[in-house]
């Protein structure tokens, strides 16, 4: 009895330690685990399930084009997002800095940038425009992204590891973290902690500054995705820092 009340107690002394420690690192919980409060989408995809957002299609309940489940709760500028993942088939991905096309037209329509993640071997880490430029990172590069006479062009300016080995790296139908920072004009992905891809978007005519962050479920064969721990900690703007650093 004397052993269990010690063990209650020490772990009451705990409490507030863990809350102070949430505090400090800055993140704040987009998902309640429970309902989609701040979250917009389509029903007839999206739910909660078992505590976690999950993105279903059937083959007698596809979606014609791809349709996103879009955070209400404020757009994002410079910020690191962090976040758990399981996909079972398809492809799936994670829009920041984004924007709604036409959405008096088409509601749950995003473009702008994604972090990739599929079933498959090659995508997962990428970064890539939706409805905005194509893929501007693949898996294992370090890009700039540049507009000559009018012309965009990607260009390969390092590396942040193999393809191959990445992949090694990602599990397959399990739960996976994705990490993706964004500070001025600089992008960081990282699943498990491996660095995917990095790239500077120097085209000053189409990079984004701020703008909605959404989860993405892909057209195509049956899929379904699942969402969960979504963290996000707002950064101070790289202008910020630069003018810190003057004074």
């Amino acid at each position: 009895m004397r052993t269990l009340s010690l063990l209650c107690l020490f772990a009451l002394t705990l409490l507030p330690l863990a809350a102070a420690h949430a505090e400090e690192d800055g993140f704040i919980s987009l998902f309640d685990g429970k309902t989609l409060d701040n979250w917009d989408g389509n029903p007839v995809f999206w739910s909660v399930e078992d505590g976690m957002i999950t993105g279903q299609t059937t083959a007698d309940n596809p979606t014609k084009g791809n349709t996103f489940l879009i955070y209400r709760g404020g757009e994002v500028g410079d910020f690191e997002l962090q976040l758990e993942y399981k996909l079972i088939g398809g492809n799936s991905g994670i829009q920041y800095r984004s924007f709604e096309v036409d959405p008096e037209k088409k509601k749950w329509v995003v473009g702008g940038y994604q972090g990739d993640f599929e079933s498959g071997d090659t995508y997962s880490g990428i970064l890539y425009g939706e409805k905005f430029r194509g893929i501007l990172a693949n898996r294992g590069q370090k890009t700039e992204l540049v507009r000559n006479d009018g012309k965009f062009k990607v260009n390969v300016v390092g590396s942040v590891g193999d393809s191959k080995t990445i992949q090694s790296k990602i599990k397959k139908e399990d739960w996976n973290t994705y990490t993706i920072t964004a500070k001025g004009f600089e992008f960081a992905h990282k699943i498990n902690g491996v660095p995917t891809a990095e790239c500077t978007d120097n085209d000053t005519k189409e990079r984004r500054a701020s703008g909605i962050l959404a989860l993405q479920l892909h057209a195509g064969p049956p899929m379904k995705v699942q969402f969960r721990n979504i963290r996000l900690k707002r950064l101070p703007a790289a202008t910020d820092d630069a003018a810190k650093k003057k004074r």
